[in-house]
């Protein structure tokens, strides 16, 4: 052990022991020991003594494939975090020369966009590029073209554009080896409405397809962050969501907010449902925590998705429902026979 020297991160220690011994990985949030006179001797006597009674609980470590494509997916969401900014910054530049290509083309690094910024300085010329839709906005468009460039100005936005054509590229190639990685399981890759392709392969390279690693499916969406917690400050209660990890807690919030555009679904209901009482921000945590529970199961049961349609929870209470209709009626000066028989 004496020639080792500390690594910056445990995997690269956890690859050498792999095999040879049981490894655990706690949480340690779960093994913390009171604060004062720690050092690193008094915690691993502290972490060796809980082990020894059995009191530590194994967290998720997922087996060699998963681990190798989640690696590959995290890469490619990191590339396309950079493509966002390197467009930011091109819309800066623009902005600084004083070209508001911005407030005309609803996509500036589209196919009309490009041509106008790779293009000459002339603005009716460069307006002439257009393409499609942007083509009947040719007065707007010279009107936001008509700015300052200059020499630099030139070269940030062409380099900007070699770095976006160069992240592009990379991009499309970690797409072709992603691909490759999933062919053995790609029957099993969840789908369901705001799921598309690089959001089903992002889930399965967190989460695996072996469910059997979580007890129970609250460990699962804990694990996540995707629960409240149950705290609580000066006597008030407060809920919350716990810290877990982002990078399938972002994919699936994304989801889920195109997953309530679906009209006549379960999830749409139920965003809709809990707005009204929680607010927009918690009712899409609660439709990416319900997203996560239905591939939950279609993983450990290999069954497809089967929306419950938009009457999902009209059907749940109808005496309630009813009872808060007829007092509707009545506070609006209607009197209607309470004795309802259902159809």
């Amino acid at each position: 052990m004496s020639p080792w020297r500390r690594p910056a991160s445990i995997r690269p220690v956890w690859y050498v022991l792999e095999g040879q011994a049981e490894l655990v990985l706690a949480n340690a949030h779960h093994i913390k020991n009171v604060p004062g006179r720690k050092t690193d001797v008094n915690d691993a006597m502290w972490i060796a003594d809980l082990l020894a009674h059995g009191l530590i609980r194994s967290s998720f470590v997922p087996p060699q494939p998963i681990q190798e494509l989640r690696d590959l997916t995290r890469t490619r969401k990191q590339l396309v975090r950079e493509i966002s900014q390197h467009s930011l910054r091109i819309q800066k530049v623009l902005e600084d020369a004083n070209i508001k290509l911005g407030s005309v083309l609803s996509e500036v690094l589209g196919v009309s966009g490009r041509a106008m910024i790779e293009g000459e300085s002339d603005a009716r010329r460069l307006a002439d590029l257009a393409h499609d839709s942007p083509r009947r906005k040719h007065d707007e468009l010279v009107e936001a073209l008509h700015g300052h460039v200059r020499p630099h100005h030139r070269t940030l936005l062409t380099m900007h554009l070699n770095l976006i054509v160069t992240l592009e590229h990379t991009v499309g190639e970690l797409d072709a080896v992603v691909g490759k990685c999933l062919e053995p399981i790609h029957q099993r890759a969840p789908t369901m409405p705001g799921v598309g392709e690089a959001s089903a392969e992002v889930t399965v390279a967190e989460i695996g397809i072996d469910m059997a690693r979580f007890p129970t499916l609250g460990h699962l969406i804990s694990w996540y962050g995707l629960c409240p917690l149950s705290d609580e400050s000066a006597g008030k209660p407060i809920h919350p969501l716990r810290k877990g990890a982002n990078w399938l807690k972002t994919t699936l919030v994304t989801a889920a907010w195109a997953a309530v555009r679906t009209k006549a679904s379960y999830l749409r209901a139920l965003f809709l449902r809990l707005k009204a009482r929680r607010g927009a921000k918690k009712a899409i945590m609660a439709v990416a925590a319900s997203m996560l529970t239905a591939d939950y199961f279609m993983l450990r049961d290999g069954v497809p998705y089967r929306d419950f349609g938009p009457s999902h929870f009209d059907h749940q209470h109808t005496d309630k429902i009813v009872q808060r209709l007829l007092r509707r009626q009545h506070d609006l000066g209607y009197c209607l026979p309470h004795q309802l028989k259902p159809a």
